[in-house]
């Protein structure tokens, strides 16, 4: 789906000193996003404190999103978890019509062996009416997604498209570049790895960090798939530092921090996950000062 090429943003849910959804802020980062050259919207992936929100904060959400962006970009939607019947189950009850495609991580905490990912995958993808983009994040899911049973998926299923790679290991990725099929698309799900995975042959990356960098970090990835890789590993050098910063204390603390800088959103999030530390706010704060 050439629609999804390029750089998507993994959208945070933004909150008042309440907790509350502050959706002001929400339509803002959003406005950002398509301002300065971002090609599509990821919402309530991880990024978005998912496992947080209420399922009616959810259907809020997806409303607003929709409302605000109005047609000008396209839209995936998060929709993952450990239980397949649940996940099938939300599948026929969503309207699904706004998006152009379902991002589904592998099982999380069961730890299913190969098959059981296969066969979770399978459910899904029976049960879709949109295309599915498959997402591999062991740092989180305790379990590998190996590349037998990603060409298996795209080979069995024509509406599995794609697969968000985070394993964070180069050689999995040229692995996945090598065996599959032409029309399947590797996108990073690593703003360090993106580049990389772009100039080797892949289709782009679903960014945390570009959502407070949209339009530098998004040239960075035309230009990588243009094949002008001087000019966009130039780039890469001017963001690494901005990688390790918004990581440093988990996310979505980090790009909030950066956010907040921004006067985009506050920098608020939910428990279990609390604001970045004063001393790394300072970092954060004195990193967008000195790029802008």
């Amino acid at each position: 789906m050439k629609e999804l090429f390029g750089t998507g943003v993994a959208l945070v849910t933004p909150f008042d000193k309440n907790l509350e959804i502050d959706f002001g802020a929400l339509t803002q980062i959003i406005e950002y996003q398509i301002k300065n050259g971002i090609d599509y919207l990821v919402l309530l992936g991880t990024t978005a404190e998912t496992p947080t929100l209420t399922k009616q904060e959810q259907d809020q959400i997806i409303t607003h999103v929709v409302k605000v962006n109005n047609g000008r970009l396209p839209l995936v939607l998060g929709l993952g978890g450990n239980n397949t019947q649940s996940l099938v189950n939300q599948l026929n009850e969503l309207d699904l019509r706004p998006f152009s495609a379902i991002l589904s991580v592998s099982p999380y905490y069961n730890r299913p062996t190969q098959e059981g990912i296969y066969q979770h995958y399978k459910h899904l993808a029976l049960a879709s009416p949109l295309p599915i983009i498959m997402y591999n994040i062991p740092y989180r899911t305790g379990t590998n997604m190996e590349p037998e049973t990603v060409f298996r998926l795209a080979k069995d299923f024509d509406n599995i498209i794609g697969i968000k790679e985070a394993a964070g290991n180069f050689d999995q990725i040229l692995l996945l570049l090598n065996g599959k099929p032409d029309d399947f698309m590797i996108i990073s799900g690593e703003d360090s790895l993106a580049l990389s995975l772009v100039t080797a042959g892949g289709a782009g990356v679903i960014s945390v960090l570009a959502q407070g960098i949209p339009g530098e970090y998004s040239e960075m990835i035309k230009l990588g798939l243009n094949y002008k890789t001087k000019e966009a590993f130039d780039l890469l050098k001017g963001l690494l530092p901005a990688v390790q910063l918004i990581f440093k204390e988990g996310n979505p603390v980090g790009i909030k921090s950066m956010l907040h800088h921004l006067r985009l959103c506050q920098p608020y999030v939910r428990l279990p996950l609390v604001k970045v530390s004063s001393e790394l706010q300072t970092k954060i704060s004195n990193f967008v000062e000195n790029h802008n």
